[in-house]
C-alpha cells in the first residue's frame, strides 16, 4: 500500500534565484544506494531531483542515511515510547541511532505488563549517543538479552535531542 504524505520530504530551500518556481524537486524515480562523499564514509541513500525547468535546469543530488526515512523524535527536555509486547530472537539489541552531543538514547526491557525486568531497568542501561547504524545497547550486566528471547516483552525507549529510526535483535558477536 502506498501512502501521500501531505509534507514535504525535499523543500526548495532558501528562495534564490531560480528556486521557488515551477518545475522544482521533481525526483527521479527510485533511490540509488551509494558511497560516502567523505572518506571512509559509510553507504547512503541518494536520491536526484530536478530543479528550474523554466530557466536553467539542473540536477541535484540529496543524501540520506541508511533506513532514516522515519524516526521517533524527541527534544533534549526527552520523550520516550513503550512498543507493543513483542517475542525476539537473539541475544543483543542494536539501535538505529543520532543524537546530539548532549542528547541519548537508553532503553528498559518491561515484561509484558510494563513492569521493569531486573538487569534491564532504565538505571541499568548505558546511554547511547552518537550517529550509528548499529549501536549495542549494554546494560550495567552487559549487552546480553538472549535469556529473555522467545518470552513477551515491552521495550521502553527514552529519547533525549535525539532521533531513533529502528531497533532490531541480533545474534551475539
Amino acid at each position: 500500500r502506498f501512502k501521500f504524505w501531505d509534507e514535504a520530504f525535499i523543500r526548495p530551500g532558501r528562495p534564490v534565484r531560480g528556486r521557488w518556481v515551477y518545475g522544482d524537486n521533481f525526483q527521479a524515480l527510485g533511490l540509488v544506494e551509494t558511497n560516502s562523499g567523505e572518506t571512509g564514509g559509510r553507504r547512503e541513500l541518494s536520491m536526484y531531483v530536478g530543479e528550474g525547468l523554466w530557466r536553467q535546469c539542473r540536477l541535484r543530488r540529496y543524501t540520506l542515511r541508511l533506513d532514516g526515512f522515519v524516526s521517533v523524535q524527541a527534544p533534549l527536555s526527552g520523550g520516550e515510547i513503550v512498543t507493543r509486547p513483542l517475542k525476539f530472537a537473539g541475544n543483543r539489541l542494536e539501535l538505529n541511532v543520532s543524537t546530539s552531543a548532549a542528547g541519548s538514547v537508553r532503553v528498559e526491557i518491561q515484561d509484558a505488563e510494563g513492569r521493569p525486568l531486573d538487569g534491564f531497568r532504565l538505571s541499568d542501561c548505558r546511554e547511547i549517543f552518537g550517529d550509528r547504524l548499529d549501536a549495542v545497547v549494554g546494560w550495567t550486566a552487559g549487552p546480553d538479552v538472549g535469556r529473555l528471547a522467545g518470552r513477551a516483552v515491552r521495550l521502553r525507549f527514552v529519547v533525549r535531542d535525539a532521533d531513533l529510526f529502528a531497533y532490531r535483535f541480533v545474534p551475539g558477536r
